[in-house]
């Protein structure tokens, strides 16, 4: 018997299987008598009826005393979208060796041969199915549902069956690759879907096939081969009665599995943008193609979707075939609609000939399909459509041996049934019904475009055979071992037993604290300060650009030759200036540290303010602030921080703009003005510099002295104060369309600094309410028993030097869970200030909390940040000790009337950021749409 091969690579896979060899023992055959009780119709519809046995399988006759024969259809509802990593084309090649027998049908081959059967298996994304068409006798019928009844559970899935079945399959794969237009469907398939599984081609990958364990084989087959995933057809010449009997006797005898079916719940999100894949391969004549997102083949849309694809593709009424056929820019036209279980696809392709160039054919695609949904079709064009569908089924259902076979289609999309609805839904197509599917479904945004380009020698970047990295690594000794440093104790005691400070003659502020470090690292901060609140007003632009040209090179070296020469001295560098400072950030290896410095003091004092530069730098930052207009976080924080420093008239120093104004103001700068304000205002006058690690202090203090004593501020400076003002609290709602999650933010300002009496008890309650890692109160309620947020935290923040301090909270959510995030968010914070907490929450927060601090001044960098903030504040880490004092002795009440004292939920402006009208229409749109499978 010939096998049957479709190349289209989204049609069933079909097989023949060859005679195989067998070594198992043999089970007992099913007995062809009928036991237990009679099997009873479930509904029918046009002469066919279904039936179910007691272990879930479902039965349909179809009776057609016509024909000669019959046929036994036995579908399974697995296939390749079932399959997971590793295991792409295990449906198709579980096909396989389900010819391979069982211990009562040894040779599946012969066995069918010797009844004049007509067989096949095919397995598709949805499905996979096995049927026989025999001469129709009782006998042929008996055998035929015992033999199919004993595969469905005790074929062989045996290694050696793998291995002999291995050069078939590979052979079949082979002949898909050959097939470029099947290849270049799977490449629009692959880019169309993202996450579901029919992005992923039903012969699946060659590593998977050649690899695939036969354990995992025989799981999959364990997991889909059972009664209740499966429906049974026998259509053609039987009697109704005995075939009952028959069944029963046979499939009736299987047990349903204790385990559940697994599930698939995959779902594709809408397709927010134009793909595009091409294909270059050895070929003859250029093919373009487009795909298109539709809904699942039980959708009422899908029946005027079958008239569109069969208006827009057929030859020779169809518009493809007049715009590109008729006009000569390709050779043949066509269209198909993917009516399949889950959303599918519509597909257009052209096939051009050989030398026709291939931008006028895909842009006349293109355009065909996408201006359907502006250009009405004809009755005419309807009606010929319709016909033309509507005859294929007809002619399907006078023929009952196709019909047993394609009912498996018609199931595996959703229900048999489908089959006859379709075909009434179609019937009922109106020309307005296919302009509305073409409006909603043929969009730019919705498109996947394919090229297939001929190409005679394929230039490609083949990867090298898998490196044996036990061997590579085999006797490997490395290279010298790195200092290792000392074991450094970081209580403040200690950091200040061993921190060195003093002043530069320029006036700069040093503290240095050597220690031994792993590779000889050091870690530098540099902060300086300038400026007075009258002579920074209005210059905050000028400012920013300033320090953004900074290391973007300087007099002496580019912007390339600046990243070049920190990366040989093996540094990290970050240099940036504002309005009221810079500040600089420095990691390397001790051997680097004089030049490290030196190039940091060059880029602070000399850089070039290039005119490219300038405008490079201006374009980005345009980017950045203009990519927050629709970004809900970007806009909620804004929105916050704008009521909480409301006080502050613009101008001012600490005034928050709206992010319009920053983008005016962003624009408007000059490079000129920049370079005024480095001139008018950088300088060493004011400013604090601290190195922790590996280095010689003395050496440190020479190099920075020569670096920055002469460097004076040409301006005076005094520090702009933070004011407290209370703010009347606000209600602020912004809409971000098209956004999936939705942020939330609340705050108030706090009149408290760093030393104020309660800042150690709101620290630790704070820990408690937003801080630690997902145990916090916030936490525990919102994400862990509510699951409405995977990001929830609170923080409160104090100021150094100005009694104005802030507390706020912060949440991810989805938009419709609005109203719940905002009322767990009130019931937590209102219960932490108003009952607070326990005393064993309270004792394993403060265990927590002391631990973090001591963890982040173990760390070079915070610790060098911290000194050099000290030095500007007059504060050593005696400071540290105190309040960790403090936070050891803090009682439960203690840390609620702090709280009770400072935080108040009437007070907060709340923020939420989202889209909420999308959010609603969704939820409308659920209401009406048709009920879950």
């Amino acid at each position: 018997m010939k096998r049957r091969l479709r190349l289209s690579l989204w049609a069933p896979l079909m097989l023949m299987a060859a005679s195989p060899v067998w070594a198992q023992s043999p089970a007992p055959a099913p007995s062809a008598k009928a036991r237990g009780p009679a099997l009873t119709p479930v509904t029918s519809v046009e002469g066919i009826t279904e039936y179910r046995l007691a272990n879930g399988l479902r039965v349909l006759l179809f009776p057609d005393p016509s024909k000669p024969t019959v046929t036994v259809n036995v579908t399974y509802f697995v296939g390749s979208k079932h399959e997971g990593y590793g295991e792409s084309g295990m449906a198709h090649l579980l096909e396989h060796l389900l010819f391979k027998g069982t211990p009562t049908t040894k040779n599946v081959p012969q066995a069918l041969t010797e009844r004049g059967a007509r067989p096949n298996g095919t397995t598709h994304l949805d499905r996979t199915n096995y049927f026989e068409t025999l001469p129709a006798s009782d006998e042929n019928l008996r055998w035929a549902l015992s033999f199919e009844a004993d595969r469905m559970v005790n074929s062989f899935i045996s290694k050696k069956d793998l291995d002999s079945e291995m050069t078939v399959v590979r052979n079949e794969f082979e002949a898909t690759e050959n097939n470029v237009r099947g290849i270049l469907f799977q490449r629009i398939f692959s880019a169309a879907y993202l996450w579901h599984h029919y992005g992923k081609s039903t012969i699946g990958a060659r590593s998977d096939l050649e690899n695939v364990p036969i354990e995992r084989l025989r799981a999959f087959y364990r997991r889909y081969y059972r009664p209740d995933n499966a429906m049974l057809v026998v259509a053609g010449r039987f009697d109704e009665a005995k075939t009952l009997g028959l069944i029963q006797g046979t499939f009736g005898k299987l047990k349903k599995p204790s385990e559940p079916l697994p599930a698939t719940y995959t779902m594709e999100p809408t397709q927010d943008g134009e793909r595009e894949v091409t294909l270059r391969r050895v070929g003859d004549i250029p093919v373009v193609a487009s795909a298109y997102h539709v809904p699942e083949g039980g959708h009422p849309d899908f029946a005027a979707i079958h008239v569109l694809a069969e208006v827009l593709g057929d030859n020779p009424s169809g518009r493809l075939y007049k715009s590109l056929v008729e006009t000569k820019k390709a050779a043949h036209a066509r269209a198909r609609a993917f009516q399949l279980r889950d959303p599918g696809l519509i597909t257009f392709a052209a096939d051009l000939r050989a030398g026709q160039p291939v931008e006028p054919a895909r842009e006349a695609l293109v355009k065909t399909v996408e201006e359907a949904a502006r250009t009405p079709f004809s009755e005419e064009d309807v009606t010929r459509a319709k016909t033309s569908l509507l005859k294929m089924l007809e002619l399907m259902l006078n023929h009952s041996e196709r019909s047993a076979i394609s009912l498996s289609e018609w199931a595996a999309t959703g229900d048999w049934r489908l089959m006859f609805l379709q075909r009434d839904r179609i019937d009922a197509v109106t020309v307005a019904d296919v302009m509305r599917v073409a409006q909603t479904y043929l969009k730019p945004s919705n498109r996947t475009l394919g090229t297939f380009i001929p190409t005679p020698q394929p230039d490609r970047a083949q990867m090298p055979a898998p490196v044996d990295l036990a061997k590579a690594a085999e006797g490997y000794k490395g290279r010298a071992a790195v200092a290792q440093g000392e074991a450094f104790d970081p209580s403040p005691a200690n950091v200040e037993a061993r921190v060195q400070r003093g002043e530069l003659t320029g006036g700069m502020k040093y503290a240095l604290l050597p220690k031994k470090t792993r590779g000889e690292m050091v870690n530098a901060t540099l902060y300086f300060h300038w400026g007075t609140e009258a002579a920074l007003s209005g210059k905050s632009d000028a400012a920013v650009y300033a320090g953004l040209m900074l290391m973007r090179g300087t007099k002496k070296h580019s912007r390339q030759q600046l990243q070049d020469a920190f990366d040989q001295l093996k540094a990290r560098v970050w240099v940036d200036g504002g309005l009221m400072g810079a500040s600089a950030y420095v990691e390397c290896p001790k051997a680097s540290l004089p030049k490290v410095l030196e190039l940091v003091a060059e880029v602070l004092r000399e850089p070039a303010f290039d005119e490219k530069e300038f405008a490079l730098s201006k374009q980005e930052r345009l980017a950045g602030l203009e990519a927050q207009r629709s970004e809900p976080r970007s806009q909620g924080n804004l929105a916050l921080w704008r009521v909480l420093r409301g006080h502050y008239p613009q101008g001012h120093p600490h005034h928050v703009p709206t992010l319009e104004e920053s983008i005016t103001g962003a624009k408007d700068a000059t490079l000129e003005q920049a370079r005024a304000f480095h001139q008018a205002f950088y300088g060493g006058s004011h400013a604090e510099f601290a190195v922790v690690g590996d280095f010689e202090p003395k050496d440190v203090v020479a190099l920075s002295g020569k670096l920055f004593s002469a460097w004076k501020s040409p301006a005076p400076y005094q520090r702009v104060p933070g004011v407290f003002a209370h703010q009347a609290p606000q209600a602020v709602a912004l809409e971000t369309p098209d956004k999936a999650n939705a942020v939330y933010f609340a705050g108030q300002l706090l009149q408290l600094r760093e030393d104020d009496a309660d800042w150690p008890a709101l620290m630790l309650g704070n820990f408690v309410l937003g801080g630690g890692f997902l145990n916090s109160r916030l936490a525990t309620r919102i994400r862990q028993k509510d699951g409405l947020s995977y990001n929830v935290s609170s923080s409160i923040n104090t100021s150094d030097l100005d009694a104005v301090g802030t507390f706020t909270t912060f949440a991810i959510y989805a938009p419709e869970n609005a109203g719940r995030l905002e009322s767990a968010m009130r019931e937590e914070v209102t219960s932490a200030v108003e009952k607070g907490y326990s005393t064993e929450e309270l004792e394993k927060a403060r265990s927590g909390l002391l631990e973090y601090r001591r963890t982040a001044r173990a760390q070079d960098a915070g610790l060098a940040a911290k000194l050099a903030r000290y030095l500007f504040l007059g504060r050593t880490l005696s400071f540290d000790a105190g309040v960790e004092e403090q936070l050891a002795r803090l009682g439960p009440e203690q840390v609620r009337q702090a709280m009770s004292r400072h935080l108040a939920w009437p007070k907060l402006t709340q923020v939420k950021a989202g889209d909420f009208a999308g959010a609603e229409q969704k939820a409308k749109d659920s209401v009406k749409a048709p009920a879950a499978r």
